[in-house]
């Protein structure tokens, strides 16, 4: 069995640059950004999700066309040459008018995304001084489009239960003017909450946020 060769394939064109030697390690990178709220009373202040970062891979990648068995070093390419190929996939594309999406792919390793920084170091020279010999450091961010987002994300929005920590200055109709993007659709929170004041909220309260439409258990009336 052959060995596996990584690969970078641009979406666009279905051109595939091969990674001349496989890299020795790689790195996956991810977090998350979140608020905090001190809160007086609390031993420590509350969290709040914000949003996610981008996903990045990492890698170094090594490139070499010396060839120590020619005579002629006229036959030796020079190793820009292969390198180019990486470095112009942060050229702005013509036809996309951004930087093309690549599929970075080695065996399990299956990751979307755009070059985001590229790094190069040169270390070996023929004696005319054309670099023979790289390393490219590489830095991939994770591309999602929106469709993408939407069909594997499984995001609470206005038809799903969920919850949110009062923060200092909050009012009913800016929360659901933040959750329902409609500030007239706070009776639901109130009523959900047994709220009778919508002004009397507390800094590090927590509000269940009911799914649309809701229904008034004791009326019927549906409030949407």
């Amino acid at each position: 069995m052959g060995l596996t060769k990584a690969q970078i394939l641009v979406e666009h064109t279905g051109e595939k640059i091969p990674v001349m030697f496989n890299p020795e390690e790689y790195t996956l990178n991810k977090d998350n950004n979140f608020a905090s709220q001190t809160v007086p009373g609390l031993s420590s202040p509350l969290l709040q999700f914000v949003n996610g970062n981008l996903r990045t891979l990492e890698m170094e990648l090594l490139f070499d066309t010396y060839l120590p068995i020619t005579t002629d070093a006229r036959s030796i390419r020079d190793v820009r040459e292969e390198t180019d190929r990486v470095l112009k996939l942060l050229d702005i594309d013509g036809e996309l008018h951004a930087p093309p999406v690549v599929q970075v792919s080695w065996g399990s390793l299956q990751f979307r995304g755009v070059l985001a920084r590229a790094s190069q170091k040169f270390i070996m020279f023929l004696s005319d001084g054309r670099p023979v010999r790289a390393k490219l450091n590489v830095t991939f961010n994770e591309f999602i489009d929106a469709d993408r987002e939407a069909r594997e994300v499984n995001r609470q929005t206005s038809d799903m239960t969920k919850a949110h920590i009062v923060t200092q200055g909050e009012t009913l109709s800016g929360i659901a003017a933040r959750h329902y993007e409609n500030p007239r659709q706070w009776r639901p929170i109130a009523m959900a909450n047994g709220i009778d004041d919508p002004r009397a909220l507390t800094v590090g309260q927590q509000l269940q946020i009911p799914k649309l439409p809701f229904t008034d258990p004791d009326t019927g009336e549906i409030l949407n």
